[in-house]
């Protein structure tokens, strides 16, 4: 096995990618960049949640994460619950058959360790477990690049994932909140080091030619129930949540902005109608964004971004516009404080739109100072990332680096 000439080096990723989760694909789209400029004979292949469509936009063979094609609907016929416990057994063989036709696994990004949304134990939390251990079993080395983490109150899904990550051979977090979380679970996180998140190392689209202030506010919303400790609140928080959002779309149309509402996954589709059914404006439209990229092109035209998924704020931060978030998790306030932004956070389970109002104010005013701050963020954030690269390449392919051997994470 080589990276630079004679047998390609066998490189797999995994997650549930190509599910309609634009951010997880982001995190795919960075790694398969580095693989392609950093390891271009690698031979790349997926296991992941939607292979048709990873393996049509990326161009690499890809094969679904469950053999149970029905593993993350609910299961109330006896049929579907014989489908899913049938599906674990068989997963156990197709995951270890997988593992050992490779060289190195990565799982790119993504919070593979963490339960900040709905999450039961033997779901993904199982699936990283069959590949972290198979990975052990046959000496393939998985590697859990710039992964998020947080607590996690459920016993069996805090187990399957402090088990996982001291059977990876390699880990690093996108902040140091996940670090200290998997220190806290019970992990050995001496060795392993923080970088910016994967999606910070995507190519930023080009601007156009510059046209003045079109007044625009990108709104990034989101399917938002709570976490996985809230589901007897669920309701209650998403109708909260939907209100007050759709009460402060409704005050920037009165106020004459354009509104151009995101989304991040393929189920946030359901709030934007909610939001255009209630708002009957010709000012607030709905973008048809596929890509992170495509969700970078509509914040870099627009004057300010309102966002709530993680991975929105990312691409609004990155293409330098002032942002603020509503955030749902100590990740998002964590990524605001990185790109010098920490006064910009509003809570996502209870949106007052008056106060959100307020917040928005000041920091359109504040605007020139905001963009000055995102760009000098973003270089030190593409300083990181190329670090980060290049430990990986040391840590999973010794021989383009032999003078660095392999430091096995406990």
């Amino acid at each position: 096995m080589t990276s630079g000439g004679g047998t390609a080096v066998r490189v797999g990723v995994f997650g549930l990618l190509g599910s309609g989760n634009l951010g997880n694909d982001g995190s795919l789209e960075a790694v398969l960049g580095y693989l392609r400029t950093r390891h271009p004979d690698a031979a790349v292949d997926a296991l992941c949640g939607g292979p048709e469509a990873v393996a049509a936009r990326y161009g690499i063979r890809a094969t679904r994460l469950h053999w149970y094609r029905g593993e993350y609907r609910t299961a109330s016929r006896l049929g579907a619950i014989a489908g899913k416990g049938l599906g674990k057994l068989v997963d156990v063989f197709r995951t270890a058959a997988w593992v050992r036709r490779h060289d190195v696994v990565i799982v790119p990004g993504m919070g593979v360790l963490e339960a900040t949304l709905p999450l039961r134990p033997w779901g993904f939390p199982y699936a990283l477990f069959l590949l972290c251990a198979s990975g052990r079993l046959f000496g393939t080395r998985v590697a859990l690049v710039g992964v998020g983490a947080a607590p996690i109150r459920d016993r069996a899904t805090r187990a399957l994932v402090r088990r996982s990550a001291r059977l990876a051979a390699y880990r690093s977090y996108r902040d140091a909140l996940s670090r200290d979380a998997l220190r806290d679970m019970g992990v050995d996180t001496a060795h392993d080091e923080v970088y910016p998140d994967l999606a910070f190392a995507l190519a930023t689209p080009r601007a156009s030619a510059p046209q003045g202030s079109s007044g625009t506010v990108c709104v990034g919303v989101m399917d938002f129930h709570g976490g996985n400790d809230d589901r007897a609140e669920a309701e209650d928080i998403h109708r909260r949540y939907l209100d007050g959002t759709t009460r402060f779309v409704r005050a920037l149309a009165e106020d004459g902005r354009p509104v151009r509402l995101l989304t991040g996954d393929e189920c946030d589709a359901s709030v934007v109608a909610a939001i255009l059914e209630a708002v009957d404006s010709p000012l607030v439209t709905a973008s048809e964004a596929a890509s992170l990229a495509d969700l970078m092109t509509e914040m870099a035209a627009a004057d300010t971004v309102v966002a709530t998924r993680y991975h929105n704020l990312i691409c609004a931060l990155k293409v330098g516009t002032p942002t603020l978030a509503l955030s749902y998790a100590a990740k998002s306030e964590a990524l605001m404080a990185r790109m010098g932004l920490d006064a910009y956070c509003h809570p996502a389970r209870e949106v007052d739109a008056d106060e959100l109002l307020r917040q928005f104010g000041e920091l359109e005013e504040r605007a020139p100072e905001v963009r000055r701050t995102l760009t000098e963020r973003n270089l030190l954030a593409t300083r990181q990332l190329d670090d980060q690269f290049t430990a990986l390449t040391a840590a999973l392919f010794p021989a383009a680096h032999p003078a660095h051997a392999l430091r096995e994470a406990s």
